[in-house]
């Protein structure tokens, strides 16, 4: 399974409403719940009116679009990491799942994936 490196610094965010959100951007991904809004983007297009954030993320994809019959690829991936002491932030769309880590752990989150047989591109 190939797993795709994202050459972008990414940020995680609670944000007050949609308003200032670059919806022209690459990478952004909005979740809601009765309780928050949350968005994950490109730190350089963080909006001004979140309310929180931490910045420091990296993140690589599983390539290719997945069925939804398939069952524990995230499971697998997160598992390995887990193993490895690796905390994740996971995003799924309709194609497949996005996988981040902090900085100073994506090369090590790579590496050991790497060596659990998955192909980096």
């Amino acid at each position: 399974m190939e797993l795709k490196q994202i050459e972008e610094a990414f940020s995680v965010c609670k944000v007050k409403d949609v308003s200032g959100i670059d919806w022209q951007q690459e990478y952004c991904f909005v979740g809601k719940t009765d309780e928050e809004l949350s968005l994950v983007c490109s730190t350089k297009c963080v909006p001004n009116n979140v309310t929180d954030r931490e910045d420091g993320w990296r993140a690589f994809r599983i390539q290719g679009e997945l069925d939804f019959s398939l069952i524990g690829i995230l499971s697998k991936i997160s598992t390995i990491l887990a193993e490895n002491k690796i905390g994740i932030f996971a995003v799924s769309t309709y194609n497949t799942d996005y996988i981040l880590t902090k900085a100073e752990n994506y090369e090590k989150a790579l590496a050991v994936l790497a060596q659990a047989g998955y192909e980096i591109v």
